[in-house]
């Protein structure tokens, strides 16, 4: 992989949060795909969002250019957790199947704490727009999504009711994305 990605990925992280990230990594399997290139970038809060902030980093080089993603997520707290998890997301990404904007999926474990959001859901990043969304590396697109923790039941209202139905609900209700304990929306 050209580790260029990965630096030119982490400038576009640090300026769009006016910040340096702090790089942390966890070791998974040693003979997954996921290389040592790979890492996740913490940012404490900072002028653009008073949360931590962790985005997944050399996620998508090496695999299809239509599927190039990358994932960040907002947390209440600092947590070295959530780093065991985007890099669990990003070695599903590069040895089983992508993942792409509106997927969800089940992590096994709640996602902070004893919170009843054990599953993610990957949408738009609505805070931020385009300018943290869009990563252009040697000419190819790479998007960075946001990646938000979900309850089985919004899931299954989701699979129900299709995708725009589950972001209305979201607004609709106001959803705290950021309280683990938070009640399910459905």
């Amino acid at each position: 992989m050209d580790k260029g990605y990965t630096e030119s990925l982490r400038k576009h992280y640090e300026g769009y949060f006016t910040a340096k990230g702090n790089k942390l990594e966890w070791k998974i399997d040693p003979n997954s795909k996921i290389d040592d290139f790979f890492y996740v970038l913490e940012f404490a809060p900072n002028e653009k969002h008073d949360m931590w902030i962790y985005c997944s980093v050399g996620m998508s080089p090496g695999i299809d250019p239509e599927a190039k993603t990358e994932v960040f997520i907002f947390s209440p707290k600092k947590d070295f957790t959530i780093v065991e998890l985007l890099t669990m997301v990003a070695s599903y990404h590069k040895n089983n199947s992508p993942f792409a904007l509106h997927h969800t999926f089940n992590i096994g474990r709640p996602w902070l704490d004893k919170s009843k959001c054990d599953h993610c859901f990957i949408s738009l990043p609505y805070l931020d727009g385009e300018e943290l969304e869009l990563f252009l590396f040697d000419e190819a697109i790479t998007h960075c999504y946001w990646l938000i923790p979900i309850t089985k039941s919004e899931v299954e209202y989701k699979e129900e009711n299709g995708c725009d139905a589950l972001e209305n609900l979201f607004e609709e209700k106001a959803i705290n994305y950021l309280e683990p304990n938070r009640i399910p929306l459905v």
